[in-house]
């Protein structure tokens, strides 16, 4: 017999969904005395189910540039146009943009004050669109190609111009680069990058030295090696070379130093043992040094727990018997353990004293197992042919991350220091980065990113340890009178993007709700500065840029 108590169950359901006990549920605690500043907030009033928006900071003129989509009434078309905001995300300009009916947005980038938008045609395969936005000069360009072989865009940079688009093809078993020429809206295919799935690229590009360079992992499926190209603007081939071991290591992935660092050419990346699926730690090496001795470059290996603060994101006791054991191994001399990590490599980072911070994000793909049987009715014992059955079908659920590996690296390739970020609750069903890094003025680096509505993040002193767990809610309110009064109810596609000097710009949807009336969906901007500021409110990387105005 169920006995039920309506009276009780109708307390408990006035209290759970009382707004002050769910503050009290959501409440963080006191920001850090090095929390930062959120000195501007811009809202659009757009809802996540009608509209979309893309967003690209532009470090050149302390700018952020939108591209918003909102769908129209009765309608599946979209209406697009790009709106440019300043440091203090006030609108500046707003453009309109004409996008034909059958394509859809596919990336975003920029290259000095111009942000690029690709589309990709839903109706004809191969069939791309882009636009260019200038807001100093208030224009917009736009061209069409017919690619016809083209199926996926992979990744998107500019240089000089012209887009370097990383492409899958239809047959869904190669990549290859095309390149995109939005003045003359000509486009070829880059024959010199053409490799067989499943690869890897990496890609840096400079406008200055009018050089892009690949890094292609190339692989037998036993082993891996590395393949350096050099192009120009245009997509010649400058140069060639392999990079690869001796040894039973396996190189998997790596990054280049920007072309426009014309005193160090520093290749730094991740290899493995036998299996080059998974990271068994770091190499770097100095190409440049090689090349004027005219021998190969010599690799630095560095396992992982060779590293100071990997392993942070373990258990004390856990990581103390790791360590324990692999110590037993080399007093042994057995073969060291193999580690399974899998890691997304960022961009190289320059430093002030000139060498370079590569960050990496381990993570992993994450399963769901939905269970599933047939039912067992009075059917069933009538005649159904397929009788009970049980089991669980396995879901991708997205990739989870870990934590986020630092590491500093002198002009020679050797590493310094190394810092660990241990995150929480951060999975994204793309692989792209999600922890962002900047350089504050003092030498320190900050790595954030947003948890729904709360930012994240890690105060770096090379390999000083701190902690993991700062943590401060993305302000909602409009003004300094609305603090304490609203708050973020429901926060989503939720991102944090770097902006200029110590500042990012943290985006998403949000529904808001207010004491003070009905609650609003909206898609938010926010300013991150991990600068204090100066007696007249400003930091002195503002006043400075201020000044070369």
């Amino acid at each position: 017999m169920k006995l039920y108590y309506p009276s009780l169950l109708l307390s408990l359901w006035v209290l759970a969904a009382s707004p002050a006990l769910h503050a009290q549920r959501r409440a963080l605690p006191p920001p850090p005395p090095n929390a930062p500043r959120q000195s501007a907030r811009t809202e659009l009033p757009l809802a996540v189910s009608t509209s979309e928006v893309h967003v690209q900071p532009l470090a050149a003129d302390s700018t952020v540039v939108l591209l918003v989509g909102r769908t129209q009434t009765l309608s599946r078309k979209s209406s697009f146009s790009f709106q440019q905001y300043d440091r203090n995300l006030q609108l500046r300009h707003e453009l309109a943009l004409e996008v034909p009916d059958e394509f859809e947005f596919k990336r975003m980038c920029a290259e000095g004050n111009t942000v690029y938008a690709l589309f990709s045609s839903q109706n004809v395969p191969g069939r791309l669109w882009a636009a260019a936005y200038n807001g100093r000069l208030g224009e917009v360009r736009t061209q069409q190609y017919e690619t016809k072989l083209s199926r996926e865009i992979v990744e998107l940079k500019a240089l000089d111009g012209r887009l370097f688009a990383t492409v899958l093809l239809n047959d869904q078993q190669h990549v290859t680069a095309l390149l995109l020429d939005v003045a003359t809206g000509q486009m070829q295919y880059l024959s010199s990058i053409y490799e067989t799935m499943p690869t890897q690229l990496t890609f840096v590009a400079d406008a200055a030295t009018r050089r892009a360079e690949y890094v292609v992992t190339q692989t037998n499926g036993r082993k891996s090696r590395l393949l350096l190209k050099q192009l120009t603007d245009r997509g010649q081939l400058v140069s060639s070379e392999f990079v690869q071991t001796e040894s039973d290591r396996s190189l998997i992935t790596a990054q280049l130093t920007p072309p426009q660092d014309t005193t160090a050419r520093l290749l730094m990346g991740t290899y493995s043992l036998r299996d080059p699926n998974f990271a068994q730690g770091l190499f770097a090496t100095d190409l440049r040094s090689a090349a004027n001795l005219g021998t190969k470059p010599p690799l630095r290996f560095y396992d992982f727990l060779r590293l100071k603060h990997f392993f942070d994101y373990l258990k004390p006791s856990r990581q103390a018997r790791l360590r324990e054991r692999t110590q037993r191994r080399i007093a042994r001399s057995v073969p060291p353990l193999r580690w399974r990590y899998r890691l997304l490599l960022h961009e190289l980072v320059p430093q002030p004293d000139g060498g370079y911070v590569l960050v990496a994000e381990v993570y992993y793909p994450h399963y769901r197992y939905n269970s599933y049987g047939t039912y067992t009715g009075p059917f069933n014992n009538i005649g159904n042919q397929f009788g009970p059955s049980y089991g669980n079908s396995r879901v991708f659920d997205g990739y989870q991350t870990t934590h986020a590996l630092v590491c500093g690296f002198d002009r020679s390739g050797a590493l310094i220091w190394d810092n660990t970020f241990v995150v929480e609750n951060l999975r994204r069903y793309n692989l792209e980065e999600a922890v962002r890094l900047q350089t504050l003025p003092d030498g320190r680096l900050v790595l954030a990113y947003l948890d729904e509505d709360k930012l994240r993040y890690k105060l770096i002193n090379r390999a000083e340890s701190s902690p993991n767990d700062h943590q401060v809610l993305i302000q909602t309110g409009t003004g300094p009178t609305d603090q304490g009064k609203e708050r973020a109810a429901d926060t989503f596609q939720a991102d944090l993007l770097p902006w200029f000097g110590s500042r990012f710009v943290a985006t998403g949807y949000q529904r808001v709700r207010s004491e003070r009336g009905p609650d609003r969906e909206v898609f938010f901007l926010n300013t991150i500065d991990f600068e204090a500021p100066a007696a007249d409110g400003a930091t002195k990387e503002e006043k400075v840029q201020e000044e070369s105005r």
